[in-house]
C-alpha cells in the first residue's frame, strides 16, 4: 500500500488477495479476545489521511466523509480505516480492531497523498468539529508549524484522543536507511497532547536504519500488516508506523466503548500501564478493555499525562534491536510504592515524555 502517488500515476486499483489465514497482528495482538467484551460501538474515530472509501464493502455503512475526504485515489487512509474498523466477511480471516466503530473520513492530505503541517492541521480541526472521540493522524512531519499546534491543543480541550505516527511511514515497504538513523522529532507525534506510536515486526524487531523518534509512548504491529484497500474486496500488504498507530486507534476505540467514563487523557494512561512492559511499551487490546479500573485511572488523578516536556531518548539501537524487557511501572498516579520499586531500576520506556504520576514529575522538577 503505497503512501503517496507520483504525479500522473493511475489510483490504487483493486487487489485480486485475499487474506484467507489470519494474518500475524491479529495473533500478536489477539484483539478477537478484546472485543468479546468491547466491539468499538458507540465511538467515533477519525482518520486524517489520504481518505477513506465510502464504498468499501468492510466499512459500508459506517465511513461519514467530509469534504471530498469520501475519494481514497492513494488507498492509505481506507488500508488505515480498515485496520481499525473493517467487519469480518466470509471466507476472510482479516477484521478490524473495533469492527463496530463509526469512522470519519477526514482528508489530511491532497488527492496525491503529499502532507503539510497546513493540511494536517486542517484535518484535525474537521475532526474535532465532527466529534471524534478518537483521531488518528498518519502524516508525520518534519516541522511543525503554529496552525498544527493550535490544532492539536484544541482536540486536547475538546477531550478527543489524539493518536500519531512517531515517524514517516517508509516510502516502499522493507526499505530503510543505509546510514544509522538520528532520532529526531517528528509533528504531531512530539507534541503535548498526542499519544506517538512506533511500529514494530512480529519478533517486535524494527528494520535496520528504520526512521526512529526521540521518545515514542506504544509500540504496535507495523511490518507487513494486512488490510483493506479502497476498491473492490482483496486485501494489501503496508508497512510503517501510520499502521501500528492505527491498532493504538481501534484498541482506544474499544477502551472508549467500554469504559465512557474516562477521558481521553485516562484512556491514554489505561493503554500505556495494561501495555506490555518493554523499552517502548507494546499494544494489548485486551489487557486495555479487561483490566480493572483504579481509583486512579477512574479520576482526573494524573497531572498532564500528555505532557512532552521531559522526552526520554530512545537507544541508538533500538531501530535494529528486539524491544528489551523493562520493569514494569505503571503510568497511573497513586501508586507511589510501586514507583518507589520500579525507581531503583532506570528504563527509558519512551512514555516518560509527561507520561509520569504528579509526584515523579514534581521530583524531577525540584532535581
Amino acid at each position: 500500500m503505497p503512501t503517496q502517488l507520483e504525479a500522473g500515476a493511475d489510483c490504487t486499483k483493486a487487489s485480486e488477495e485475499k487474506a484467507t489465514s489470519e494474518p500475524w497482528q491479529q495473533r500478536y495482538l489477539q484483539f478477537t479476545r478484546a472485543s468479546q467484551f468491547s466491539s468499538g460501538s458507540t465511538v467515533t474515530v477519525a482518520v486524517v489521511d489520504t481518505g477513506v472509501s465510502v464504498t468499501a464493502p468492510a466499512l459500508k455503512g459506517r465511513v461519514i466523509a467530509l469534504g471530498s475526504a469520501g475519494q481514497d485515489c492513494v488507498g492509505h487512509g481506507s488500508f488505515v480505516a480498515g485496520l481499525i474498523g473493517a467487519a469480518a466477511t466470509q471466507g476472510v480471516k482479516f477484521a478490524g480492531v473495533a469492527p463496530q466503530a463509526r469512522i470519519v473520513a477526514v482528508r489530511g492530505t491532497d488527492a496525491r497523498g503529499k502532507a503539510t503541517a497546513s493540511s494536517v492541521a486542517a484535518g484535525i480541526t474537521q475532526a474535532v468539529q465532527a466529534k471524534a472521540q478518537v483521531i488518528v493522524v498518519s502524516p508525520a512531519l518534519a516541522n511543525r508549524s503554529a496552525q498544527l499546534t493550535a490544532a492539536v491543543d484544541n482536540a486536547v480541550k475538546h477531550d478527543a484522543l489524539l493518536i500519531a505516527a512517531a515517524v514517516p511511514d517508509p516510502p516502499r515497504a522493507g526499505t530503510a536507511s543505509k546510514a544509522a538513523p538520528v532520532p529526531r522529532d517528528y509533528w504531531p507525534a512530539a507534541q503535548s497532547g498526542v499519544l506517538s506510536v512506533l511500529d514494530i515486526d512480529a519478533d517486535g524487531k524494527r528494520l535496520d536504519g528504520a526512521l526512529l523518534p526521540r521518545a515514542a509512548d506504544l509500540t504496535a504491529p507495523g511490518d507487513g500488516v494486512i488490510s483493506i484497500g479502497p476498491r473492490g474486496t482483496g486485501h494489501f500488504i503496508g508497512s510503517g508506523a501510520s499502521f501500528g498507530a492505527a491498532f493504538v486507534a481501534g484498541a482506544a476505540a474499544q477502551v472508549r466503548s467500554a469504559h465512557p467514563e474516562l477521558s481521553a487523557e485516562q484512556t491514554a494512561a489505561r493503554l500505556i500501564s495494561t501495555a506490555y512492559p518493554d523499552v517502548v511499551p507494546r499494544l494489548d487490546p485486551y489487557a486495555a478493555v479487561t483490566a480493572a479500573t483504579t481509583a486512579a485511572q477512574g479520576q482526573s488523578a494524573v497531572q498532564h499525562p500528555l505532557a512532552r516536556d521531559k522526552p526520554v531518548v530512545l537507544p541508538a539501537d533500538a531501530g535494529a534491536l528486539p524491544m528489551r524487557r523493562a520493569a514494569l511501572c505503571t503510568a497511573i498516579a497513586g501508586a507511589v510504592l510501586f514507583v518507589l520499586a520500579c525507581a531503583a531500576v532506570v528504563v527509558p520506556r519512551g512514555r516518560a515524555r509527561g507520561w509520569q504520576p504528579a509526584e515523579v514529575s514534581r521530583s524531577a522538577e525540584r532535581g
